[in-house]
């Protein structure tokens, strides 16, 4: 019998769309390792392969208070390294959750997307 894929989400504890997606994946038993990353920071790598798999403007929360308090000059010509420099800096500025299973990348939570993965 083939072993399930490991699967980690990211984002912060306190986040309400991180709360509904841990949820979700608990109530049908997902086991999965949780990494805060406001807590645990994280890494440039993991960031910059992210960024090659989904695009870093996929993983920049451009909606978010940490991003739109950000000065103009700041959110003015964005480039990826630029971004990356950003989300290392305020990794609250990451879109949560993102959702690793077995190095297949999902950036948000939409239930349907989930039951699609898991279901």
């Amino acid at each position: 019998m083939a072993k399930a894929p490991a699967v980690a989400i990211y984002g912060i504890k306190n986040c309400d769309t991180m709360k509904k997606a841990r949820t979700w994946l608990e109530g049908r038993g997902v086991a999965y390792d949780f990494h805060d990353y406001k807590v645990s920071g994280i890494g440039r790598e993991v960031l910059e392969g992210w960024a090659r798999k989904v695009g870093w403007e996929v993983l920049l929360n451009r909606a978010g208070t940490t991003f739109r308090k950000l000065p103009d000059a700041a959110r003015a010509d964005l480039t990826e390294p630029k971004a990356i420099a950003l989300m290392l800096d305020q990794p609250s500025m990451i879109k949560r959750p993102v959702l690793d299973v077995g190095g297949r990348l999902t950036v948000g939570f939409k239930p349907e997307v989930y039951a699609d993965i898991f279901d």
